[in-house]
């Protein structure tokens, strides 16, 4: 099973937020896709809430563990398609239509994501 992983399972392993810290940090171990823009995501909360050398480390050290795609058109187009049809942070859409491109689970908390009428698969990191 291929799982993906968005900004908010990411800042919550980070911030050890549990139950979805300890269940990320599990996932990790099997390197799991995640959109560089959503990885670009963090990196720019992580700035502003820290400082620009932490958030450089961070990205340094989820390279070597995560699977990082970077955007086709294709992917461009269809989270464009994502967000025009639900309401979501671009963002957001791009860890959707990662995900649903791969078949993948996406795990996260974001409500933006679990609360949308839509067929995707999601794994709710909160319970």
């Amino acid at each position: 099973m291929t799982l993906c992983l968005d900004s908010w399972a990411i800042l919550a392993w980070l911030e050890g937020t549990e139950p979805a810290a300890s269940r990320v940090d599990v996932v990790l171990q099997s390197r799991p896709l995640m959109s560089w823009i959503n990885l670009g995501e963090v990196a720019s909360i992580l700035e502003r809430r820290t400082d620009p050398e932490y958030a450089r480390q961070v990205v340094r050290d989820l390279r070597r563990t995560l699977d990082l795609e970077l955007p086709t058109e294709g992917r461009v187009l269809g989270a464009a398609r994502i967000k025009a049809r639900h309401h979501m942070a671009y963002a957001d859409a791009f860890a959707v239509a990662t995900a649903v491109a791969h078949g993948a689970d996406l795990l996260t908390g974001d409500p933006e994501i679990l609360e949308a009428d839509a067929d995707w698969r999601v794994v709710d990191l909160r319970q």
